[in-house]
This record gives structure tokens, sequence and C-alpha cells, in this order.
């Protein structure tokens, strides 16, 4: 299997203009690599990302739930960098609130929130798969990262949609871990908790960030750059010999 150093990668990262995937996409630039801010609504985050970061970074539109539109992100970024893609990092998150106040109770919710939250999280990620595989086998191999949760380990609050939808990506994970594994493909998730602070998380109240500092080993909540970290990680030649795994990175707060 070929491994390529951060430094030459060609990293696509979905959602990554904004929250969790603007700290993926600041982490993968800062090591060197060259990457492709994909972006659904967030144009103007994504373009103004784009020229901050400079040459090494490309902005382009594209709905992870339309394979078409993604078979194009791809060829645009080869046609750009000269070169195919050899890492994606599936962070795109459909339209979600870590309210739990307001979050949809088991005798109410409707399967369309499970529906939606499946095309994004399970359909979105099998597009990007594919589309990347010819790119892959090009390089050589390829690395394809999945964004999960510790709430499907620990449901402390109960997102029936949203922790269903991460489950069955942890599955995906690791089942297409075992069929792209012989192409030289490694297939990981990293999980977390409540990030401090992203747009999704911004409706938590401070206190509950508090009470889960309290609850865990390092005394802190996980920062989106401290996750990006070890997405770096695992996108590493460091980590070649792992795949199907599921790193939980929330400071120690669940185990395993």
């Amino acid at each position: 299997m070929r491994t390529v150093p951060l430094s030459e990668q060609i990293v696509v990262v979905t959602g990554g203009a904004r929250g969790l995937g603007r700290a993926i996409t600041e982490a993968f630039h800062r090591e060197g690599a060259r990457v492709v801010i994909d972006h659904h609504r967030s144009t103007e985050a994504a373009r103004a990302l784009a020229e901050h970061l400079g040459e090494r970074a490309l902005a382009v539109q594209a709905d992870v739930r339309d394979r078409t539109a993604l078979d194009a992100l791809m060829a645009r970024a080869q046609e750009h960098f000269g070169a195919p893609v050899t890492t994606v990092v599936s962070n795109a998150l459909p339209d979600f609130s870590f309210d739990g106040d307001a979050r949809a109770k088991a005798p109410d919710i409707g399967y369309e929130a499970f529906a939606a939250q499946f095309a994004g999280t399970v359909q979105g990620t099998v597009n990007l798969v594919q589309a990347a595989l010819p790119h892959f086998a090009a390089a050589g191999g390829g690395q394809v990262l999945t964004i999960g949760t510790n709430l499907f380990q620990n449901p402390v609050v109960p997102y029936h949609d949203y922790t269903a939808a991460k489950a069955a990506l942890l599955s995906l994970t690791r089942t297409f871990s075992t069929d792209l594994g012989p192409m030289g493909v490694r297939v990981n998730m990293l999980s977390g908790g409540l990030l401090r602070t992203t747009d999704a998380s911004s409706a938590t109240p401070e206190a509950v960030f508090d009470a889960i500092a309290a609850g865990t080993p390092l005394g802190t909540v996980t920062t989106p750059e401290e996750f990006a970290d070890a997405v770096l990680l695992l996108a590493s030649p460091w980590a070649r010999a792992i795949t199907g795994q599921n790193l939980v990175v929330d400071g120690g707060l669940v185990k395993g």
C-alpha cells in the first residue's frame, strides 16, 4: 500500500467551510496538503476561506446527496491541482441543532427526520467514496475519514435521527473498509461529543458544556481544532495499518 505524506495529499472536506469542517480544512492546509472545500449553501464562507488559504485551497459547490455533483467536484480538483484526490473527509452535516430542549421526542418524531439525516450522512458518504475511487486507484491508494458521534455509545441526549444516521455510518465505515482494503484504501471514523463551539452546538447552554468538561478525565470539552488534529493522525502514514476503526475524540468521556 502506498502511503502519502500529509504534505502531498489532495484532500476533499465535505462541509469544509464552517465549524468542524473549517477546522479540518485548516489543519490539512497547515500541514502542506492541497484542500478542496466542498460546500452546499455556505458559498460566501467557502470562497472567503479559500482566498484566505491561498493557492493550495479550492472552493467547490456540491451537494453530497448528488452523485453527479461529486463526480464533477473530483474532476475539478484533479484539473486544478494536476493530480488525483488522495483523501476524503465525510463531514457534511444535514441541518441539525444540538438543542436538547427543542429536540424531537420519541412519541412525536416522524421518519422524515430520519430520512433527512440518512440522506446527508449515509447517502452522502456512499456518493463521496464512490466518486473518489477512480482517483484512489490512480493514486495507488487512499484514505476515507468519516465523522461519527459518541452518542451512539452513550446517548446522554437522545437525538434519535442524528444518532441513528451516525450509527449506520459506523457500520458503513467498517464494511467499506473490508471491501476497499485490498485496493489500498483505508476507511476510519472519528467520533466526538459536543464540540466547543460550532454552529451546530451553539444552541447548547454553557452549563451543559461545563458539566461535560467536569465529567471528562482531561477536564475540558474538545474543540474543533483538537478534533481536527486527530483527523490528521488517521489520514497520515503513521496510521497506515489502521482501518475499519472508530477513534473516540472526546477527552476520555466515552471509552472504546
